[in-house]
């Protein structure tokens, strides 16, 4: 990848501005440290009081805030990222015998691979649940499910149980912070769980080589999570930055060691009726270093009905969204990795009311 494929490069109005970037100081950083228990039900609400408002008040303001003090295995991180290194240190050939296609949607990808998304990337995806149940039609009468399997490459041979053990150890922490913005907006702690019980969550292996045009280049471009929350790790090269909601100026998120960087999702969005808001990020490319980043996705079951929960909603706050079908949603987006589309991927700014 070390000349830029013209496809690439990134539109004027889409490209860094690097000297208008910003250090993000202000994105918060949260203190795990009180949660001593796996469950937040059991522990002492007095003494999680102020935690849950400082994830209220980061879901509301920035959509993003960084987790230190977790609980999770430091272990868990090493093994899957130098399990990755080595993935990715691979030949092209090994690593596209494990190359994603519109029946095999989870494996190996990069920019040469890719229809739509203008990144400068290597990709290995893995689904959670496996097989995971999604629908395998758009046709709402079509009630046809279809399986997601993974694809595991021969080489390195500890990758799959790297990754494994890397998804339950992020599945708990995922829950346990949607146990708080559930508490911070006035829910009972486990609201959200039934959502995840047959869940679509997945975790994304990134690679972003050095890049000689960062100024034209983008690792990923401007974009919005549509699950329900993001769990980032990273390794010590920056990257990621963040759109900032009180004047839409970039700013740059340098990871405290061994955080996670959370980012609320479209799903949230809706369920709240806006109160916690989706934020656009991207990826600046190095030009001298490459760059791993593994994020977790929490998706929830593909028979979930998306919409503003009635608890949220009344007569001064009507619901702002029409109910979509998540199952039906995720395939529309699925199906854009693998194809032209001729109009706009499908996003929640369709089911506005």
């Amino acid at each position: 990848m070390g000349e830029v494929d013209p496809t690439l490069i990134q539109p004027p109005e889409h490209r860094p501005k690097l000297s208008s970037v910003t250090e993000a100081e202000g994105i918060p950083v949260i203190d795990l440290s009180t949660l001593s228990n796996d469950s937040i039900t059991i522990t002492d609400p007095s003494a999680i009081e102020g935690l849950v408002r400082q994830i209220g008040s980061a879901c509301k303001e920035w959509g993003f805030f960084q987790v230190i003090n977790h609980g999770t295995p430091i272990e868990s991180r090493h093994k899957i990222e130098s399990a990755a290194k080595k993935f990715f240190a691979l030949s092209k050939e090994e690593k596209t015998k494990v190359r994603r296609d519109a029946l095999n949607v989870m494996g190996y990808y990069d920019s040469e691979h890719t229809k739509n998304i203008k990144d400068w990337k290597e990709v290995f995806d893995f689904t959670v649940e496996e097989p995971t149940l999604m629908a395998a039609s758009l046709d709402p009468h079509n009630k046809e499910i279809t399986h997601w399997n993974n694809q595991w490459p021969e080489n390195p041979p500890e990758l799959r149980e790297a990754f494994q053990e890397y998804a339950h150890v992020m599945e708990k922490l995922a829950l346990k912070l949607m146990e708080l913005i559930a508490m911070s907006l006035g829910l009972p702690p486990k609201r959200f769980h039934g959502f995840f019980k047959d869940q679509t969550s997945w975790i994304r292996l990134n690679y972003y080589p050095p890049c000689p045009f960062p100024d034209i280049v983008l690792g990923c471009g401007r974009h919005k999570d549509t699950g329900a929350l993001t769990v980032l790790a990273q390794d010590e090269v920056s990257g990621l930055e963040v759109k900032r909601k009180s004047d839409g100026e970039w700013v740059r998120v340098n990871p405290a060691p061994n955080a996670y960087i959370i980012n609320v999702g479209d799903i949230i969005q809706v369920w709240t009726n806006d109160a916690y808001e989706s934020v656009e990020h991207r990826v600046i490319l190095n030009p001298e270093k490459a760059r791993l980043s593994y994020p977790f996705f929490l998706k929830p079951a593909h028979y979930t009905m998306v919409e503003p929960l009635e608890q949220l909603t009344n007569e001064q706050n009507p619901p702002k969204y029409r109910p979509y079908d998540w199952g039906k949603f995720f395939v529309t987006r699925k199906r854009s990795n693998f194809m032209k589309l001729e109009v706009e991927n499908i996003q929640i700014h369709h089911f506005r009311i």
